[in-house]
């Protein structure tokens, strides 16, 4: 039998069939989605079933769900369930070279981004997904074919059979290497922008165990970072007591994955450089030598639909690097944003489709620009003494005048009402202001004092006046 059997439609079967590529957080979530809104949903992965088989370990970071990825949570009522398996993180806490500790408030007392592990979220999003009666889900199905003229699609399965499967609409939600992507750049006489750049630095995931009474080793509730400017290892809580590592490091060069290649000069690079942390870390010096590190990169593609009947969505769109820690949040604000526009244009999904990609297309490229930079705060500036204090004033200043000044991190964190793309532009702004506060004499011993924020108060009014009405929505 070369075709899927279905469920039984609903009252809405009029509506287009749609097929899902990549089971991931976003696909799963988008399965949700749009089966809610009455359409019948195929969700495929060329994996096997993560719930029967651990496909991710030693693959995976720890995923940070902040504002944007709640409130698409949210819109479906999802969040109250992913929150009892998440760890609410409210700081970042230094650990430098000496084993000094300092700590970092992500924002007021209440806000923080929360812990959540990869594996364990897209579980819950594909038991959830499997309730609703209009989505089907399909293991170890690897697209091979996609006819774009009318959107069949041709899988092989486990036992290497193939299976056509027709659709009305097709969703790439599979990935920074997206099968349904590659197919789309290899049309002929589709004209599609495309550009994967790798990052100098890969990953790794190392890890730390729970105590024996079940509980963590390092303060719980907060995002554990040991910067070391040209490389980072972090640390993110999981309910079980343990903690997931990632260590970035150069792939190549003089202190890199490529040159630590032996047991001794491995183990002299944690005892030089991660002491404090070693007495923590479980066997990270076979960890490292059994394990494959992996790439860091950015993808950028233009235009993400054929035909106004397939698309990208989620990485597949917008891969990034994850030190804003807003790649899944993305990918769940794309399906949202989604939703919310089939409803706008009331199912019509050409212009659903147009609507979308103008309006995730320049917020996906201003995020993939500040994750990247965001490595250089998190490994270098984030234990520098005056860029510490350049926050403390910025973070002074936004509770004077809390509508005139968002800090950066608030707006793309806790702020899912403010584009990225307005973010990005005004976060420029705001170094500029704040590069020129930095310059004033002797700001080290004057920053608490009146004429610092008066100057800032006036800088601010002047550069960012044209902003405001767009930050406040």
């Amino acid at each position: 039998m070369n075709d899927f059997s279905k469920k039984s439609p609903s009252d809405n079967s009029r509506r287009e069939k749609i097929a899902i590529n990549g089971a991931g957080p976003v696909g799963a979530l988008l399965a949700v989605m749009l089966a809610k809104k009455g359409y019948q949903v195929d969700l495929f992965e060329s994996r096997p079933d993560s719930r029967k088989t651990n496909i991710y370990q030693g693959k995976s970071i720890n995923l940070a769900l902040s504002d944007r990825g709640w409130k698409a949570l949210n819109a479906v009522g999802l969040d109250d369930e992913i929150r009892q398996q998440a760890i609410p993180m409210y700081c970042r806490v230094m650990h430098d070279i000496e084993g000094n500790i300092t700590k970092q408030p992500y924002g007021t007392e209440e806000q923080a981004i929360w812990s959540v592990s990869r594996s364990g979220i897209n579980e819950q999003l594909i038991d959830l997904a499997e309730q609703e009666p209009q989505v089907n889900v399909h293991f170890d199905h690897r697209l091979v074919q996609l006819n774009f003229a009318d959107n069949t699609a041709v899988y092989l399965n486990e036992n290497h059979h193939q299976k056509i499967h027709e659709s009305d609409l097709v969703f790439g939600a599979d990935g920074a290497f997206s099968k349904v992507r590659r197919l789309m750049q290899e049309l002929p006489k589709e004209r599609i922008s495309y550009s994967l750049d790798y990052m100098q630095q890969s990953y790794m995931e190392l890890s730390i165990a729970a105590n024996e009474d079940g509980s963590h080793k390092l303060e719980k509730n907060a995002l554990h970072i040991w910067p070391r400017k040209d490389f980072m290892l972090i640390a993110l809580p999981n309910i079980d007591g343990s903690f997931t590592c990632t260590l970035f490091l150069n792939h190549e060069g003089e202190l890199s994955f490529a040159s630590l290649n032996t047991k001794a000069k491995v183990t002299a690079f944690f005892h030089q450089y991660f002491a404090e942390a070693m007495q923590y870390l479980a066997d990270p010096v076979e960890d490292f030598l059994s394990k494959t590190p992996s790439p860091l990169c950015l993808v950028h593609i233009y235009p993400w639909l054929v035909n106004d009947s397939i698309a990208l969505i989620g990485d597949a769109a917008h891969a990034m690097v994850p030190f804003y820690g807003q790649g899944m949040n993305c990918g769940f604000e794309d399906c949202r944003i989604l939703s919310e526009l089939v409803e706008k244009h009331e199912h019509q999904w050409a212009d659903i489709l147009a609507a979308y990609q103008d309006e995730r297309k320049e917020n996906g490229d201003a995020i993939i620009e500040l994750a990247k930079r965001n490595f250089v705060e998190m490994s270098d500036l984030a234990g520098d003494e005056r860029f510490l204090l350049r926050k403390k004033i910025e973070a002074k200043f936004h509770k004077m005048h809390p509508d005139l000044w968002i800090p950066l991190y608030a707006m793309v964190t806790f702020s899912p009402n403010i584009p990225y793309k307005t973010a990005l532009r005004v976060g420029d702004i705001q170094q500029k202001i704040m590069d020129e506060i930095m310059l004033m004499p002797n700001i080290e011993d004057h920053w608490q004092q009146d004429h610092v924020y008066e100057k800032l108060y006036h800088l601010a009014k002047e550069m960012l006046v044209h902003q405001l009405s767009e930050v406040q929505r």
